[in-house]
């Protein structure tokens, strides 16, 4: 979307995201963007998510190329693309890429490229990502062509598959629509297939170079690695090649109510020792969110000592809610002694939370397929200390990182009162639409975690935009330029209109998970509610999130009903009703464009004949309802 408004109020920074370019052949379509494909759809049907070429860095870092030579051409019934993309290593390494894209009506497209080093060069993954959809794919048929040439006729996984699903990929094939089937050919090295909804993005990612294999590895000087993509859709009743270019859809979303409907979880907010002054500092914001939970979070091996249960239990005080206290475990000595270590230091400072989540350090680290696990005390034994150690306490376990690391090592429940973990919406890809796109993949997550875990309590968070450990490799990345960066400890748009509709969105996708309690901020801080210093803010304003997490908050425990969206990757809507009061209406826009609702036979209590809503970009709505 091209525009002259500044974008800072939307995405908290000054700098636009590049806009797509739509390319077309028959009835192929496909957006341009930054030397990859991007939402490629057949007759108006998402084919594929994206066919990108990517270079990632020893710590799964991406690569941004410096791009020459770049040539478009669109005809009347087709389109190329080409161009050398330069990417720059360590110790002024260097690997160009040549890349050319074409399609024709009728005709597959055909993304190809050569990759050469004169100097060699150090990478975890260098070659093609093809991603499929998830939403109308999960646990449908598809069909794998094996690099030996044999093929299996399997399904997509429904549940999300914590291992490679389908591995020696030659080609897969699936079904579009009822009349439309699609062939992705990949060729070159070995291919295989990751759930990409462990990290909650909304895919499964086909990739080059098989996990297994040893990485970081070295590309060598000047031998071409050569790969090529073939994308080919076939329908089983043919139509016009040429139809008329996409308009944009301007019909009003339509909402509906169903049977389903829960109790609206507790709202928390993470503290850790280093923004423990500041939370102090601003206790009035505190005070006027009423979270129902404060989680603080305490790590050894990050220099936490028992000062930091001085400063919690001052927080503490000041809330009249729970608290949870969040323990990484070193594991240098044995979890009891290390557990009793930490409770004497609570303790000593009369800190005393309602409840302890306890997971060995080293768990946040990912174990990818290949790798050897890390050694680490049986989590039996570490719960076990746990108990021991803060007697009477409501012990969590699980995750402290991600729904990946909780899928694969999935721990005893046995010992647990609640089962707890965190996504991350910027592991793989930082743009505006990957970023929101994640919230398709919450629900596949909680549906997971419910058929491992059955009924047991539940709790996710923290989870925000900006990523507070990185499981993939040795560090986050730093970002003083605000800018949109994958695993970054910060992000622009965590401050802006994004970040209120994202957070918003979350708890909307989340809602039939039955979650005890869902924490997407902190109150200060790179994650926090209010501005910091040296931001354009003045230090402690509001930041659009605080809207969107007082509201959460106020709504805590009261009864939410489900509304369907017409177009639910454009808007999201719930209703929410306590005994004696009005029913509010919930709305969230996720798009950079303002969107049109059909309220149907809900009406506005302010406003009863009012039957349309119009919500600006990233808009969030609560609407008193007639009963």
């Amino acid at each position: 979307m091209t525009t002259d408004i500044d974008p800072f109020p939307l995405y908290g920074t000054h700098e636009a995201e590049t806009p797509a370019l739509q390319l077309t052949a028959g009835k192929l379509v496909v957006d341009f963007k930054n030397g990859n494909l991007r939402s490629i759809s057949y007759g108006g049907a998402e084919v594929l998510r994206a066919i990108s070429y990517l270079v990632r860095d020893r710590d799964w870092g991406t690569y941004a190329p410096y791009v020459e030579n770049l040539r478009i051409q669109q005809q009347p019934n087709g389109f190329s693309v080409s161009y050398l993309a330069r990417y720059t290593g360590p110790d002024d390494t260097e690997l160009v890429v040549d890349v050319r894209i074409a399609a024709q009506a009728g005709e597959p497209l055909i993304f190809e490229a050569d990759a050469l080093s004169a100097t060699g060069f150090e990478t975890n993954r260098c070659g093609f990502c093809i991603l499929h959809p998830i939403v109308g794919v999960a646990g449908m048929p598809v069909s794998i062509e094996h690099v030996d040439g044999t093929r299996e006729d399997t399904h997509f996984p429904d549940l999300i598959d914590p291992w490679q699903p389908f591995k020696d990929m030659r080609a897969i094939t699936h079904r579009v629509t009822p009349s439309v089937t699609a062939e992705c050919r990949m060729e070159g090295d070995p291919f295989e297939m990751e759930d990409q909804r462990n990290w909650s993005d909304a895919s499964y990612k086909t990739y080059v170079r098989p996990l297994a294999l040893p990485w970081p590895y070295q590309i060598t000087v000047g031998e071409p690695v050569r790969q090529r993509v073939v994308l080919t859709v076939g329908e089983m009743s043919r139509s016009p090649a040429n139809p008329l270019p996409p308009s944009e859809n301007t019909a009003p979303i339509s909402l509906g109510l169903t049977a389903r409907s829960g109790i609206m979880p507790a709202i928390g907010l993470i503290i850790t020792p280093e923004e423990a002054a500041a939370t102090l500092r601003a206790r009035d914001k505190l005070a006027e969110i009423t979270p129902q939970e404060l989680l603080f979070h305490f790590d050894p091996n990050a220099g936490h000592g028992g000062d930091a249960f001085k400063s919690f239990a001052a927080i503490a005080k000041l809330h009249a809610g729970k608290s949870t206290l969040e323990i990484a475990l070193p594991c240098r000595q044995t979890p009891l002694a290390e557990a009793r270590q930490i409770a004497a230091w609570m303790h000593a400072a009369n800190f005393d939370p309602d409840a302890i989540v306890m997971s060995p350090s080293v768990d946040r680290q990912s174990t990818p397929p290949g790798s050897e696990w890390p050694e680490c005390p049986p989590l039996d034994d570490v719960y076990s200390a746990a108990h021991a150690a803060f007697p009477g306490m409501r012990l969590g376990g699980g995750m402290l990182s991600y729904f990946t690391e909780l899928n694969r090592k999935r721990v005893p429940a046995e010992p647990l009162d609640f089962i707890t973990h965190c996504t991350n919406p910027i592991v793989h890809a930082a743009d505006d639409l990957s970023v929101m796109q994640t919230l398709e993949a919450l629900p596949f997550i909680t549906r997971s975690v419910r058929a491992i875990y059955g009924n047991r309590h539940y709790r996710i968070g923290p989870s925000t935009i900006p990523m507070r450990q990185n499981p993939y490799g040795s560090r986050t990345m730093d970002n003083p330029g605000g800018a949109r960066v994958a695993m970054a400890n910060s992000d622009p748009r965590h401050n802006a209109r994004f970040g209120e509709a994202f957070a918003f969105g979350y708890a909307a996708r989340v809602l039939d998970a039955e979650l005890e309690c869902l924490t997407l901020s902190a109150l200060t801080g790179p994650f926090g509610l209010i501005a910091g210093d040296n931001e354009p803010s003045p230090a402690g304003a509001n930041r659009p999130i605080f809207n969107s997490i007082a509201t959460l908050a106020r709504l805590a425990g009261s009864r939410w009903r489900e509304c369907l969206s017409s177009d639910p990757s454009s808007v999201l809507a719930f209703l929410t009703a306590r005994t004696g009061t009005q029913r509010e209406l919930h709305l969230v826009n996720i798009t950079p464009a303002p969107r049109r609702i059909e309220l149907g036979a809900l009406r506005l209590a302010d406003h009863p004949g009012k039957d349309i809503l119009t919500l600006r970009a990233y808009e969030v709505a609560s609407v008193s309802l007639m009963d």
